[in-house]
């Protein structure tokens, strides 16, 4: 009986780090690319600095894309975010002074030097600003453009957007308007990640 309990104990205890094991590797293995950007701060945020990562599992389809301009068409910036809310996750966005979170939507355009890289994802809204009912939480997307210099990389750049709002401004033009100002992104680095072709 003794022997059996602890048969068991052991077989369960192997199962179960395999599965942690599969869990762990499985997110790595879809990785498309991973681009890492050294983010400063602008105005003032002038002193701010941090290592910017943006690892993508999937790019956007057109369908994705359509679903995102419908949304916004219908509901605004709200109807934006919560159409991001429901979208599947496309990988994962780390900025200075968090853990990181999903992005939910990452689409690489064609350029004459290279591509273009957007991403976008809902805000994280911290407890302190919720509580106090702020006017910043009416900015809840965070974003960003990357500029892929593929010819000399040395100039590739880009800008972070930490707090973003999409608006139709008076000339009935998409417009991305800020609670701060952007961040520029320097020092990039692309990698191919381990599923790309």
């Amino acid at each position: 009986m003794y022997s059996e309990r602890k048969l068991l104990k052991t077989g369960l205890g192997i199962i179960f780090v395999a599965m942690l094991a599969m869990a762990v590797t499985l997110p790595a293995v879809a990785q498309i690319e991973t681009i890492d950007a050294v983010a400063r701060g602008t105005g003032q945020d002038l002193s701010r600095q941090g290592n910017l990562k943006v690892i993508i599992t999937k790019w956007a389809t057109p369908e994705d894309t359509e679903t995102l301009r419908n949304a916004f068409l219908s509901g605004g910036n709200q109807g934006l975010v919560d159409a991001l809310r429901r979208m599947t996750s496309s990988g994962r966005l780390t900025v200075p002074g968090s853990t990181g979170q999903d992005l939910a939507y990452a689409i690489s355009i064609p350029t004459a030097t290279g591509r273009r890289v957007r991403f976008v994802t809902n805000r994280r809204i911290a407890f302190q600003e919720a509580s106090r009912n702020t006017r910043s939480q009416s900015f809840n997307l965070t974003a960003g453009e990357i500029d892929i210099n593929e010819k000399d990389n040395s100039q590739s750049s880009g800008r972070f957007y930490p707090a973003a709002q999409l608006i139709i401004n008076a000339d009935g033009e998409l417009q991305i308007e800020l609670h701060r100002n952007p961040w520029t992104l320097n020092n990039i680095i692309v990698r191919a990640g381990r599923g790309a072709q």
